[in-house]
């Protein structure tokens, strides 16, 4: 069956990742996704690095199944060829710095009047109001705005994610309130805006560290790769010195943990262990005690004691091994696409539904697609020679 946006045309002025991430998953549900680049250059995520096959990783993941259309808006031959395009969009996604978007015309109040079904979403770092709303905002910095810092990281010193996460969050936020908004529009038949900030995003992650903060009581600690508040969970190192990850829920696992992982029922019943809240106040006894019944081990024996006495458990895996993990393959979640590097391996959207299959089409050059998108939009030879003379396309 065709997928679930078929038919759907999506204009983004976008660059970086949140608004890439949030058209990209749009793509991957069939969306017709045009992005908006500067003639040359391109989005500057495209010089983030060039680890794949001379393309930038950054751009490689979150630009796949896209059209790329090279317009300098700082022409007016360019801005009214873009007005014209939005004008037969459903969905128009913009990150641009704050304001630019309506300097130009293209916010929501400004295309409203004469698009009603059109849906803008707009993706900033703080939101398009207060106090903070002009203030740079890229991922670390709102990372460390919304507290995520104080979380993660060791006790003497903070660590921010390894992955852009703040802006996934924005993304993935703006991704669901456009299908949100799509769904309303057919029962309405109007368009609505979409307002998502990072910073709001990345608080709704924070939920469970305000709520154990409530009302001045002390934050989560920072712990490394262990629970804040659960042990044990996290890294043990075994006995060729290799680091299982396990976890623990309850006392029953905590039972089955002692007979059949240590092999020291009479843990369970150790006063300094017989609860979660006196195992994480005693951690470092505990810890002792387990890697010591760990050392004559190797990290597959360890794994195999947890998975017989159904203990969560875990390899530390390098985001290299990722492409070769067994359980992905198992489960086919690769393809191949297409780059201006050639082909590619993609994984597949999370998620498998029954009914249609993913897009999974090519990452674009710059611009690849501006001459055959002008035409549609009804652009003849003398206008496009036009365009290209006077620089704005």
């Amino acid at each position: 069956m065709e997928p679930p946006l078929d038919g759907i045309t999506v204009v983004s002025l976008e660059h970086a990742i949140a608004a890439p991430f949030c058209t990209r998953q749009l793509a991957d549900l069939g969306a017709r996704v045009i992005k908006v680049e500067r003639p040359g250059a391109g989005d500057f995520a495209r010089e983030y690095d060039h680890r794949t096959k001379g393309l930038a990783s950054h751009f490689v993941w979150v630009n796949r199944s896209k059209q790329s259309l090279a317009l300098d808006l700082k022409r007016p031959q360019a801005l009214a060829a873009l007005k014209r395009l939005v004008g037969r969009a459903d969905v128009l996604v913009q990150n641009l710095a704050p304001g630019a978007a309506a300097r130009m015309g293209f916010d929501h109040a400004s295309l409203s009047a004469d698009h009603p079904r059109l849906i803008v979403c707009d993706i900033s770092g703080y939101g398009d109001d207060g106090p903070y709303r002009d203030k740079k905002a890229y991922d670390l910095m709102v990372q460390s705005e919304a507290g995520f810092l104080s979380i993660t990281g060791t006790p003497d010193e903070p660590a921010k994610a390894g992955n852009s996460i703040a802006d996934i969050a924005a993304g993935m936020y703006a991704y669901t309130g456009i299908l949100a908004a799509l769904l309303q529009r057919a029962r309405t038949g109007r368009g609505s805006r979409v307002d998502v900030s990072m910073l709001e995003a990345m608080g709704e992650w924070m939920g469970f560290p305000m709520y154990y903060a409530y009302e001045g009581q002390a934050a989560p600690s920072r712990n490394g790769a262990a629970h804040a508040t659960i042990y044990p969970y996290g890294p043990f190192t075994a006995g060729d010195g290799k680091t299982v990850m396990l976890g623990l829920q309850n006392e029953r696992e905590w039972k089955s943990f002692c007979e059949k992982v240590l092999r020291q029922p009479q843990l369970m019943s150790d006063p300094r262990f017989d609860t979660n809240a006196r195992r994480s106040e005693n951690r470092a006894p505990l810890k002792r005690l387990i890697e010591e019944a760990f050392a004559p081990l190797s990290a597959q024996e360890v794994i195999a004691r947890l998975d017989a006495a159904q203990i969560a458990n875990a390899q530390v895996n390098d985001a290299g091994a990722l492409w070769h993990h067994p359980q992905l393959n198992a489960r086919e979640r690769f393809r191949t696409i297409g780059s201006p590097a050639g082909e590619l391996s993609a994984m597949l959207p999370p998620g498998v539904n029954s009914d249609f299959d993913y897009r999974m089409d090519a990452v674009p050059a710059v611009g690849e697609h501006s001459e055959s998108i002008l035409r549609e939009l009804g652009y003849g030879e003398p206008e496009l020679a036009a365009l290209r003379a006077g620089g704005a396309l």
